[in-house]
């Protein structure tokens, strides 16, 4: 399940949870309109997905060659022998029906049971994003092995995975919000990019073309500021929208700059990384960092 990087999955959801919060504030809704139980079958829905894309990650990789003997990572679960190719499609089956069903549950739950175009709409996007996570790496043409991974993770993780949760609850998203999703999907690509910056020389062997492959170690690092630089040029509307909802911006400014400075320290640590191998104990950081970036914002706008 890969747990140090599985908090990421949480992040555009506690975000985008606190933005709705926030609205139903507004003259056109009350606190009433927010939904805990909507709001933990997306947290559900979310885990079940990112696990399953991991299990399809391990799988894909393992089939196609990509996990070997020589790659720098933590030793996966086919690889290993831990776990044998057709326990861990069985496992891939059953975690993308968990995550049918509870996004089902969480749909009939944000649209009162009531099954319009809308709610199909809905299922079919969930569907969607079932065949992108097994997608990435399994099969022919499975987009992670062709520089894509990095799009689909900003799409999921950063837009819907932001907007999503807001639509759901109040079932109304303002397009300005589009602006903090792209923070978190920022966020969430640095993790991807750190992972493939990491496997970089391997992955060209087997034929596995990220953006990494593509750029090269020094352009791929450049990649990876730009990655942070854009994910903090659009924190300032963040403030502004809890200062106009919450009046409470200084509080988030206060508690997000430990993690301000530990993201100048890790980007300090990717100038300096020569041994692509040192880039491994940073994506625990970034995903944690991401997670806790994404909590106290939840934290002020609730309490």
């Amino acid at each position: 399940m890969r747990l140090r990087t599985l908090p990421l999955s949480f992040s555009n959801i506690l975000l985008g949870s606190a933005l709705a919060y926030s609205l139903s504030n507004s003259p056109m809704w009350n606190r009433e309109k927010f939904s805990w139980t909507i709001f933990t079958l997306t947290l559900l829905t979310t885990l079940l997905l990112q696990i399953l894309s991991n299990f399809a990650n391990d799988y894909g990789d393992a089939k196609k060659g990509a996990d070997n003997a020589d790659r720098i990572g933590p030793e996966r679960a086919i690889q290993s022998g831990l776990i044998s190719p057709k326990d861990m499609l069985r496992a891939i089956i059953i975690t993308a029906l968990l995550a049918l069903i509870s996004g089902i549950f969480l749909l009939l739950e944000s649209f009162d049971y009531q099954v319009d175009w809308t709610f199909i709409s809905f299922v079919l996007l969930g569907l969607l994003t079932i065949a992108a996570a097994i997608k990435y790496t399994v099969g022919k043409g499975a987009y992670g092995y062709s520089g894509l991974g990095d799009l689909f993770v900003f799409i999921f993780f950063g837009i819907v995975g932001v907007l999503g949760p807001i639509y759901l609850q109040l079932h109304e998203v303002h397009m300005a919000l589009i602006i903090p999703a792209i923070t978190m999907g920022c966020f969430s690509v640095a993790v991807l990019n750190l992972n493939n910056m990491r496997d970089r020389a391997n992955d060209q062997k087997v034929g596995k073309n990220t953006l990494a492959v593509k750029f090269g170690f020094k352009g791929s690092k450049i990649y990876h500021f730009i990655l942070f630089i854009i994910a903090y040029s659009t924190f300032p509307v963040l403030l502004l929208w809890i200062g106009i909802t919450e009046g409470s911006y200084l509080y988030f400014l206060v508690a997000v700059l430990p993690i301000f400075v530990i993201h100048v320290i890790h980007l300090r640590k990717v100038y300096l990384t020569k041994d692509p191998k040192d880039f491994d104990p940073e994506l625990k950081k970034i995903a944690l960092s991401a997670f806790l970036f994404s909590m106290l914002y939840f934290i002020v706008v609730i309490f």
